[in-house]
């Protein structure tokens, strides 16, 4: 009999945690065997290699409240992020500049293992790290090709209250 054995769900869940988030690359070989001369499949199991990525884009969300900045490569897959409260910077001390600086030195020291040398900057929000996450992100020794402003403008914003009657 080839049935699989019954195990409790407490460790197919502890087998499931074990690879989460890893990635692996699984390929199919096909081996042959001298004495039985049939061919069986195998499934070898390799890890993904680190690619390099030299153009990316720089998004920079900067609300009243944090400052995120997350790096992308062209194709819009995140290579790298990171924001004020990631960094430990908690209650009125996450919209500062200085924090905003931080989480730009952060993010690029991140994104520095993929070779990473040219970026576009783009802008969403009007908070007060705004502009000097910019800073942070050119004091890095990038270049910067574009600077975009992506910060949301109503066209005609929501319905007016009505008059008041006096």
């Amino acid at each position: 009999m080839s049935e699989k054995q019954w195990v409790p769900a407490e460790s197919r869940q502890r087998r499931k945690l074990k690879n989460m988030g890893k990635k692996k690359i699984v390929t199919k070989t096909e081996t042959s065997e001298s004495s039985a001369g049939q061919k069986s499949a195998d499934l070898t199991v390799k890890k993904s290699q680190k690619r390099q990525v030299l153009k990316g884009v720089a998004s920079v969300f900067s609300s009243f409240n944090n400052t995120i900045i997350s790096i992308t490569d062209t194709k819009g897959e995140v290579i790298a992020w990171s924001s004020a409260g990631s960094l430990g910077f908690k209650g009125a001390r996450k919209s500062t500049p200085y924090a905003a600086m931080q989480v730009a030195k952060d993010v690029f020291e991140k994104a520095r293992r993929f070779g990473l040398s040219e970026i576009s900057i783009a802008v969403k929000g009007i908070g007060p790290g705004r502009e000097s996450a910019i800073r942070g992100l050119a004091g890095t020794g990038l270049n910067i090709s574009a600077l975009i402003d992506n910060t949301p403008l109503p066209h005609n914003g929501v319905r007016a209250k009505k008059p008041r009657r006096v």
